[in-house]
């Protein structure tokens, strides 16, 4: 029922976005799901390939950039505009854009709570013939599971396979032992997991294993617009995990705005300074991690 209001909403807004029945599933690829929904409109990409050719196109533009050069603080300039204080010394800049994601917190940026939560995902050696076919192939289906949290796997160009999800961590707080524990857990779940896709798979070498920082938001939605207090400076963060298409839609968005162009339209939901506050520091800490692991046990289990 879930899928089918979510398919309807989807007609509203112009997107074939149908139901899928058991048999439909199977027809695409082989996982043992009882309905699905499928985004004909959807694609994967490379998000190095994306990332380097946004880098060249900025670069013909004559922009710089300037690695190892993390920003530790904003404050109000005594110049023109604010100030940036990196390792190295500080900028004055007429505007400025902070795309630091998760990393808002640490800053103390007042956009609300964007909780850093590490993610987890493997990656595998090419798979035989008979596997990659019974799991999408050429096709190139990717399978993203509806439960929050869930597992998820695509196939790539040269026959292996990437999975991840099943469980995140709020990292705060945690020393290094404990985290990289933490860390093998999921690794070592996301294997079981993606071993039981296909009998081919019982065997199959995970070659890469890796975990990443995303910023999630109280009401799992973004925040882009200007920092409050500070002029002249605009935030961008808190995609929960969808941030790759997003954040070129973002960056086009803040663009216009830094230049004085019109909305082409009526502001999204996310065109936001601030985000929901949650306990994300102090004694409540526990309490948000803790509901956090069990988001994840429950898609675990789920799957």
């Amino acid at each position: 029922m879930a899928l089918a209001r979510q398919a309807r909403a989807c007609r509203e807004l112009g997107l074939d976005v149908p139901v899928l029945s058991p048999a439909g599933i199977r027809d695409r690829v082989g996982v043992p799901y009882r309905a699905a929904l499928l985004h004909r409109p959807a694609a994967t990409l490379d998000p190095a390939a994306l990332t380097c050719a946004l880098a060249r196109a900025c670069a013909d533009k004559g922009v710089r950039f300037y690695g190892r050069s993390p920003l530790l603080a904003l404050r109000p300039g005594d110049l023109v505009g604010p100030e940036l204080v990196l390792p190295h010394g500080r900028l004055y800049a007429g505007q400025a854009v902070l795309a630091v994601n998760s990393a808002a917190q640490a800053l103390d940026l007042p956009v609300g709570t964007v909780l850093p939560l590490e993610v987890y995902a493997v990656a595998t050696e090419p798979l035989s013939a008979p596997a990659y076919e019974a799991l999408g192939g050429r096709a190139g289906h990717s399978v993203v599971d509806a439960v929050p949290m869930a597992p998820y796997f695509r196939l790539l160009p040269d026959r292996g396979l990437v999975a991840g999800g099943g469980t995140a961590t709020v990292p705060g707080g945690m020393g290094a032992p404990r985290l990289q524990a933490v860390r093998e857990r999921a690794w070592t779940w996301l294997e079981r997991w993606l071993r039981s896709l296909h009998p081919d798979l019982a065997r199959v070498r995970v070659t890469h294993r890796w975990s990443g920082r995303i910023g999630m938001t109280g009401d799992d939605l973004p925040v882009v617009g200007p920092v409050p207090g500070f002029d002249d400076v605009w935030y961008i963060g808190g995609c929960c995990g969808h941030g790759l298409a997003l954040s070129v839609a973002h960056g086009a968005h803040v663009a216009a705005a830094l230049l004085g162009e019109p909305e082409p339209g009526e502001p999204l939901p996310w065109h936001r300074s601030r985000a929901p506050r949650l306990p994300a520091r102090g004694p409540a800490r526990p309490l948000l991690r803790a509901y956090v692991d069990t988001l994840g046990r429950i898609a675990r289990h789920t799957c």
